[in-house]
């Protein structure tokens, strides 16, 4: 499923096969929750080159359903989106949404954030749920406990993760689906190291790391991942779940991960931020007011070519839709255009001047 191409530092530049189509990596996936990307139509995703993009389990399962979708011809079908799609399990839903959820060796049992209706998610509905939306690369279902914990709860957590790992890796998905499995452990690398070793007796297609970008100060997810990322298999993907930043990205991919997702390009996006060479620019700060100029003036997305900041703060000051659809647009242009340069950069084994240089230009925040 996955071939290494090159490599500078430990940064990796390789590629991912699915039916749906290649993956190259390193890559950032825009998140599709609820099968779109908030604000966006498929050709917008086109355009911007995405490669692959995420779809929630826990959304879908409560609206409109995966017998619906199934029904559909899939998650592809349904929302016209012909490239590759992972979805994630539904566990970090479960426990980050649902105040009262009740933890099980069967699963979880929940509360519907949207009616309050009772609902048990076990690993084997969420394959059940994962199969029948069609996804190209499917997640195991974990249990992800909330944080700070003890090293003795994160051991038991851990453990439950692998026993429920085991059920996911028996259920029979459609033939094109690859099942990732998750590495739980917080920042102990001794539980980390060997969740992952027991993991890969199972031989799963994927490593994902979980249980990140949760609350832990960002200097030790760094360090973290700085130690540990090298230990995992080399053969296989990596992918960080949920993060993150633009810096943080690129300290993920210079310490090996291959794959991420978050929300804060497009969730930022709503709030009036756009993401720049030079750090985040607030387009409600009253100085962009009587600025003719592009939102980036060093991006050539289509918003910064056409639409002055001017504009786009009117938009969003009287509350037009549009101003989040062009501000999401820039957004994961420009999350895609920073994989698109790093994985050039490796491959040209130039990593660490890209690194710096980028890390330069982001943290002197000309715009504030």
């Amino acid at each position: 499923m996955y071939k290494l191409e090159a490599q500078s530092g430990q940064a990796r530049a390789g590629v991912v096969k699915t039916a749906h189509g290649e993956i190259q990596t390193p890559i950032f996936m825009p998140v599709g929750t609820r099968a779109t990307v908030k604000g966006l139509w498929q050709e917008d995703l086109e355009d911007l080159g995405a490669q692959i993009i995420l779809g929630n389990t826990y959304h879908l399962y409560l609206r409109p359903g995966h017998e619906l979708i199934g029904k559909m011809g899939g998650l592809h079908k349904f929302m016209s989106w012909d490239k590759p799609i992972l979805t994630d399990s539904g566990g970090f839903q479960v426990f980050s949404l649902s105040d009262l959820n009740k933890v099980t060796e069967e699963g979880v049992e929940f509360q519907s954030h949207i009616d309050g209706s009772r609902h048990m998610l076990s690993p084997e509905k969420s394959m059940e749920i994962q199969k029948a939306l069609g996804s190209d690369i499917v997640m195991i279902f974990d249990e992800c406990p909330k944080l700070p914990a003890t090293k003795e709860r994160l051991r038991e957590s851990m453990e439950l993760t692998l026993r429920w790992a085991k059920r996911c890796k028996d259920y029979e998905l459609q033939e094109h689906q690859h099942l990732f499995s998750i590495i739980q452990g917080g920042l102990h690398l001794d539980l980390r190291t060997e969740c992952m070793q027991r993991l890969q007796e199972l031989d799963f297609p994927g490593y994902a790391l979980g249980g990140l970008s949760v609350g832990e100060k960002n200097a030790e997810m760094v360090e973290f991942l700085n130690e540990f990322t090298p230990s995992m298999p080399s053969e296989k993907p990596r992918y960080l779940m949920g993060v993150g930043k633009p810096l943080d990205v690129l300290n993920g991919i210079r310490a090996g991960i291959d794959m991420f997702d978050c929300v804060l390009p497009t969730r930022n996006a709503r709030n009036g931020q756009f993401l720049t060479k030079h750090g985040p620019l607030n387009i409600k700060n009253l100085r962009f007011a009587e600025e003719d100029l592009p939102p980036d003036p060093h991006c050539e997305c289509r918003v910064c070519k056409k639409y002055s900041r001017s504009y786009i703060r009117h938009l969003y000051t009287v509350g037009e839709y549009l101003a989040g659809q062009l501000i999401t647009f820039h957004n994961l242009y420009f999350y895609l255009q920073m994989v698109k340069a790093a994985r050039a950069a490796i491959v040209a084994n130039k990593f660490d001047e890209y690194y710096k240089e980028f890390y330069t230009n982001y943290t002197s925040n000309l715009w504030k």
